[in-house]
């Protein structure tokens, strides 16, 4: 296993321990538990704890600093999707696009099959023919779309 790996695994063992999906954490304590230097812990939370995958990371600088990070809780309904149509933009790459889906299909929002359907229609091979300006844009608008007719 990889050492970010076991980072990530180790600050989602920390959010359920908790119980109520949140995890406070101190960089330098966590870099020096999991032997490893403070930038890797940056490294993972930016890498593997981003909005697109449903969470926040929220953190305060001083001496009593530190790290807080939460999954965002989605109910179902019109809500989350909207809420997704809106922070999508005009524009959206192939790993976002498949992190808020698999954050969907994690929070059971979207089924596993319409998530499959989601991907291979939002994939970079089914852009193949769309120029490389073009691709993010129409990637970002077809999201919004399906997200529409789910909403109905």
């Amino acid at each position: 296993m990889r050492l970010s790996d076991e980072i990530a695994a180790y600050i989602l063992h920390m959010m359920e321990s908790a119980g109520d999906g949140e995890a406070e954490l101190k960089r330098n304590e966590l870099a020096e538990e999991l032997g490893c230097v403070p930038s890797q812990i940056n490294y993972v939370l930016t890498s593997r704890f981003s909005p697109e995958q449903g969470y926040i990371v929220e953190s305060r600088r001083g001496g009593g600093g530190y790290i807080r990070v939460r999954r965002v809780k989605l109910d179902s309904g019109v809500s989350p999707f909207m809420h997704i149509v809106n922070a999508v933009g005009y524009s959206l790459n192939a790993a976002s696009a498949q992190a808020i889906i698999e954050n969907l299909l994690y929070q059971q929002i979207v089924s596993p099959s319409s998530a499959r359907i989601m991907l291979a229609a939002l994939s970079d091979q089914a852009y193949r023919d769309v120029s490389v300006e073009q691709r993010d844009k129409l990637r970002a608008s077809l999201l919004k779309q399906m997200l529409t007719a789910l909403i109905t």
